[in-house]
């Protein structure tokens, strides 16, 4: 042997020595190997990839499929990438969102419109009953049928086909009791049959129909503002609204119900619709008790329901984001607690400014915002029973100051509001503060 020393092989000699068959499949497969948590994984993914035992044994070198699996495994670091980000399943619809807070609102322009051809003794009153009927009627039909949509379209539609009718006809009949035939109650019929005709399109999706139906009353509102605009459009107008979103709701039963059965879930009893309805009762109560002092402020409340249901949205799906990122269920509560909190704030700060417009106190309507949100809040989760007993709680003293003609405490409605609101939100907490309710 000689003493003089062995040359290191550069890089390029070690790279071509090391650039064999076996690195050469290691390198082609690394981004599905590297995931494997044991070679037999690997000897899986060479299977599929149609590699017989001769082709193992005459370019790669090795007996069998294991043994190349396990030099494979062996070659390649270990490496887990993170999931795609998971898409939002309560992603909300803006326009949907947009055009149902618009369609809230518009069909107060028929009040302005018509009111010279039906006021007289008693004949607001029987509105009013007949409007909380239509709430109250409304919101349980609503219910029963998102409930039979489980079921399909044609059960809903059924369910619409028997439901409507009748929300459109007790109203009436409670303002005929109070005031007996004359203009009167034939608004009420106009109102009674209108706003069941929108629970049905509403339910079913048509808001875009329902926006365009309501396009005459646009053009009575924009006639007012230049003047008198006469008998025949102050009765022809919003007559055509109502027998246009009468006709589209009809319409888009009858679609529903060429729908096929689909098999569903047992049909549930009627009383569990009985929470939703007397919380409509009530939350009718709190906002003519509002609109009787500042209606202008009542309108821009309606106008906020779109925003609303978005925040509504926007709440399920920071829940499930929450869920994914919490590890225990303390966490779970903490982070739903801020996202109620954050949700809530996001809608009280646009009454705020509604409230400066209209001159409505900022603190009632903030009350009232926040008791109406809460509520629809703890509705969208299946908790019925306890929003209605609440609203109801906070309505009682309100109607029962509006009916005795007490004399008018401005904080009232304030304290009741403020009261349920606090309630509701614990409510809120405690009920959705649960992973298991986001299952």
């Amino acid at each position: 042997m000689s003493g003089r020393p062995v040359p290191e092989p550069d890089s390029d000699t070690v790279s071509l020595r090391l650039a064999g068959p076996v690195d050469e499949l290691a390198a082609e497969l690394a981004d599905r190997t590297a995931p494997a948590v044991h070679p037999y994984e690997v000897a899986a993914l060479l299977e599929s990839e149609g590699l017989t035992g001769e082709q193992i044994r005459a370019r790669y070198g090795h007996p069998d499929i294991f043994s190349l699996a396990e030099e494979l495994y062996r070659r390649v670091p270990r490496a887990f990438p993170e999931p795609p980000p998971a898409t939002d399943p309560w992603a909300p619809d803006h326009v949907r969102c947009a055009l149902r807070g618009v369609v809230f609102a518009l069909p107060g322009l028929a009040y302005p419109l018509t009111a010279p051809l039906w006021r007289g003794a008693g004949a607001v009153s029987a509105l009013v009953v007949a409007g909380l009927l239509s709430w109250a009627w409304g919101q349980a039909l609503s219910h029963r049928t998102y409930v039979r949509l489980a079921a399909g379209r044609r059960e809903a539609g059924l369910t619409l086909r028997a439901g409507a009718p009748v929300g459109a006809a007790l109203p009436v009949l409670a303002a005929l009791l109070m005031v007996g035939p004359g203009p009167a109650v034939l608004f009420a019929v106009g109102q009674s049959v209108y706003l069941a005709a929108a629970g049905v399109l509403l339910v079913l999706g048509r808001e875009r129909l329902l926006a365009a139906a309501l396009s005459p009353l646009v053009a009575g509102g924009a006639l007012l503002l230049y003047g008198e605009p006469g008998t025949g459009p102050r009765i022809g107008l919003p007559l055509l609204t109502l027998v246009a979103s009468t006709a589209l709701a009809a319409h888009a039963v009858r679609d529903a119900l060429r729908s096929a059965a689909v098999p569903g879930p047992a049909r549930t009893g009627y009383l569990a619709s009985l929470p939703y309805g007397l919380f409509g009762l009530a939350a009718g109560a709190l906002v003519l008790s509002e609109g009787a002092r500042h209606p202008y402020a009542v309108i821009a409340l309606t106008v906020s329901m779109g925003p609303a249901e978005w925040l509504l949205y926007r709440f399920r799906g920071l829940s499930v984001a929450a869920l994914r990122a919490s590890a225990t269920p303390r966490g779970f509560r903490l982070r739903s607690a801020r996202t109620l909190t954050v949700c809530l704030v996001a809608y009280l700060a646009l009454l705020v400014p509604a409230a400066l417009l209209t001159g409505a106190p900022v603190g009632e309507l903030a009350a009232l915002g926040a008791t109406l949100w809460t509520a629809l809040l703890l509705q969208a989760f299946g908790v019925g029973l306890s929003p209605a007993v609440v609203c109801l709680g906070a309505a009682a003293p309100v109607t029962v100051a509006a009916v005795t003609g007490s004399p008018p405490w401005p904080w009232l409605l304030t304290a009741c509001c403020s009261v349920a609101a606090v309630a509701l939100a614990g409510l809120a907490l405690y009920a959705l503060g649960r992973p298991s309710a986001h299952a």
